[in-house]
């Protein structure tokens, strides 16, 4: 986004007051009036999939006094189920500028593709809103850091939507690996599913104009302008580089970041990455199908992550190997082979949700305290820059050598370039 746009661009033509029918100076006027000091009132930028009533908006509903979309069915939709759950309305835009020069929003709950992660956050950080970013942070290692000043000078609460850290099995594995159940760790499986690109687009399908009144221009943002399609937006645009990692960055945002967490990577990680990877054969898609990813640490530690096909629920997950056993954690229990190794341990009943709600409960309670969040903006950059290491590994097929404290690759200027890729102009992450 061009220097001062946001204050800018009011003027604009294409914004303004246009979406609302009403003049650019009453905009601020619209949200909801001052709220009692313990109501944290949300802005939510993408309410789509994960970011819809059946996702992030159930969870953070009777807070909600914004919505924003590029998408009027998705707008619509979003305003239909918070007036019907809650008896809210709020202010709908197409254009998320708005809910950041609102007075009346504290925070953001940023659920859109990728590459629009790190320009939201950061100027979501400048104009004094906390926020609730999707998982993965990034698109590139290289955001990351942009992301973390911003939030750490403006004095922000960013937590990162890897909601597993506030699941109570997971928690409880962390703790028991603390506590020497298994001994000490050597190795790390994690376990991914493949695409279900194909389950949800059924076949590829010709490239076309936008539909009418849908800025595909606004939706592309930083990535590089390619044909219009409709099997690459919404859901699918995981599947595509541009906008995202594949189910390396998607599950495996949560899984390798269970990895990290238990093996108390949280400020650091691999010291080497290699591994490989099948492709769609007929190239509907961009990402893996499968994948195999070692990852070594300064320790000596081994972590592989297998993409697989056809895998059920309760194989995906991450498991630490030691001296003593092995312990597997997943959504919705824990394993330890031997058994014998859980016996005295409470295992908690687990409700669906549970995870989600107590994540967003985190949030709050720290956009209120201003402690650190559970899955603060620098644990989200590190887990996340461990998938993106994979996926720059099997792409190049070479072998990584990694610097976790300074952040860089290791004797290879060519593999560095993909630390960070040029945005389409006049998107910058120069936002002064």
């Amino acid at each position: 986004m061009p220097k001062n746009t946001r204050r800018s661009f009011l003027k604009e033509t294409a914004f303004g007051g246009a979406i609302l029918g009403l003049s650019p100076r009453t905009h601020r006027s619209l949200f909801a009036a001052e709220s009692p000091s313990e109501r944290i009132r949300v802005g939510m930028i993408g309410v789509g999939n994960q970011g819809g009533p059946k996702n992030n908006m159930k969870y953070f509903l009777k807070n909600i006094v914004a919505l924003c979309d590029l998408d009027k069915t998705y707008l619509a939709e979003a305003g239909g189920f918070l007036q019907k759950e809650a008896g809210l309305s709020a202010v709908m835009t197409d254009d998320y500028r708005r809910l950041l020069d609102a007075k009346d929003v504290d925070a953001v709950v940023v659920t859109v593709p990728d590459q629009w992660h790190a320009l939201m956050t950061i100027e979501a950080c400048k104009a004094g809103k906390d926020v609730y970013c999707e998982k993965p942070l990034t698109l590139m290692i290289g955001e990351g850091k942009p992301m973390i000043d911003a939030a750490r000078e403006h004095e922000r609460v960013v937590q990162t939507g890897t909601m597993q850290r506030s699941g109570i099995e997971f928690k409880l594995a962390v703790e028991l690996l603390q506590k020497g159940i298994v001994g000490k760790v050597h190795t790390v499986n994690v376990t991914l599913p493949s695409p279900n690109w194909i389950a949800r687009a059924k076949s590829p399908v010709p490239n076309s104009l936008p539909p009418e009144g849908f800025d595909y221009n606004r939706w592309l943002g930083p990535a590089p302008m390619r044909p219009f399609n409709k099997n690459h937006l919404h859901y699918l645009f995981r599947f595509y580089w541009d906008y995202s990692g594949g189910q390396q960055t998607n599950f495996g945002a949560h899984h390798l970041d269970i990895a990290q967490w238990g093996l108390g990577m949280d400020k650091s990680g691999p010291t080497s990455v290699e591994g490989s990877a099948v492709f769609n054969p007929d190239g509907w898609y961009e990402t893996p199908d499968t994948t195999e990813i070692k990852y070594t640490y300064a320790n000596g530690v081994v972590l592989m992550c297998r993409q697989k096909l056809d895998t059920k629920s309760t194989d995906q997950g991450t498991e630490f190997v030691g001296e003593k056993g092995s312990l597997f954690v997943y959504r919705g229990g824990i394993v330890a082979n031997p058994p014998e190794l859980l016996k005295d341990a409470h295992l908690p009943k687990i409700v669906n949700s549970q995870a989600n709600i107590s994540h967003v409960n985190n949030f709050f309670d720290c956009v209120k305290s201003r402690q650190t969040p559970a899955a603060d903006i620098n644990i989200g950059h590190r887990s996340a820059t461990v998938c993106h290491l994979g996926n720059i590994a099997v792409r190049t097929n070479k072998k990584i050598n990694w610097d976790p404290k300074t952040e860089t690759i290791l004797g290879d200027a060519e593999i560095s370039k993909w630390l960070m890729k040029e945005y389409r102009s006049p998107w910058s992450l120069n936002l002064s």
